[in-house]
């Protein structure tokens, strides 16, 4: 079942510049797909705009089988829960005036009427952070630490767990990983398939890096200059009816 479906999506900031052009693909229940292009493809505008973090004028986006008018927040409230988002840069998403549980407990207070499945009993907000920690595999006493006090890889965990907190049915994940030394971005990686996989949550992952996305995602989407120029599954990878930019996008990761 589709669960997001965007329908020729368009973007313009001005007369000269189109960022995203009649984008189409819809992502299933439990899917992983992967989104990659180099900087100024139109990935970020494109997870900007399913965030509706900026509005479009072209172009449907459906969840559920429910439209999100790009103007009617009133229908955004519940979307929002159900759609999260980790960034690359968790140090600026992580208030350096909050011990870490605070940071970490913000969307729940968000939701109070929500319960997510893991909370069965009685716990203090404490307690709340402490498990939220533990499930992204970082040990509870960092719940009162500061943003400041935690690694890269620390931080951007703490980002995975406060997504989490509220079970989103879609995870987009722009660029989670590029900041990150690699062998910290192999390990947020499988932090994330493991987390895939137990939830069956569905993932958008956004990346310059087609090894990153070759790592995580079932199918693939090559952007660029706002336009998907190939699309396909991760064992076709090496096809070689691959686009030419597919292609380039390959080698350039081989030669690193």
């Amino acid at each position: 079942m589709s669960l997001l479906v965007v329908d020729k999506l368009s973007k313009q900031y001005n007369k000269s510049f189109q960022a995203l052009d009649h984008i189409s693909f819809q992502v299933c229940e439990g899917e992983s797909i992967g989104i990659v292009g180099e900087s100024g493809s139109g990935k970020s505008t494109l997870a900007k705009l399913l965030l509706g973090l900026e509005i479009y004028k072209e172009g449907r986006i459906t969840f559920n089988g429910e439209e999100i008018p790009p103007k009617k927040r009133s229908l955004f409230r519940q979307y929002r829960k159900d759609v999260q988002m980790i960034f690359q840069d968790s140090t600026s998403t992580l208030n350096p005036k909050l011990p870490i549980w605070k940071s970490l407990l913000e969307p729940l207070n968000n939701f109070k009427d929500f319960t997510p499945s893991f909370l069965k009993g009685s716990f203090s907000q404490k307690e709340t952070a402490e498990r939220l920690l533990e499930m992204v595999g970082l040990d509870k006493e960092m719940a009162d630490r500061y943003p400041w006090e935690l690694s890269g890889g620390q931080k951007q965990r703490v980002s995975i767990a406060r997504a989490l907190s509220i079970e989103p049915s879609l995870l987009v994940c722009d660029e989670p990983t590029a900041s990150l030394d690699v062998t910290i971005q192999v390990q947020i990686l499988h932090l994330l398939k493991d987390i895939q996989k137990t939830t069956n949550m569905a993932i958008l992952f956004i990346s310059h890096d087609i090894r990153a996305v070759a790592h995580l995602c079932d199918n693939v989407l090559v952007l660029k200059n706002g336009s998907i120029v190939d699309q396909f599954r991760l064992g076709d990878l090496y096809d070689i009816h691959r686009h030419p930019y597919t292609k380039a996008l390959v080698q350039a990761a081989t030669l690193e």
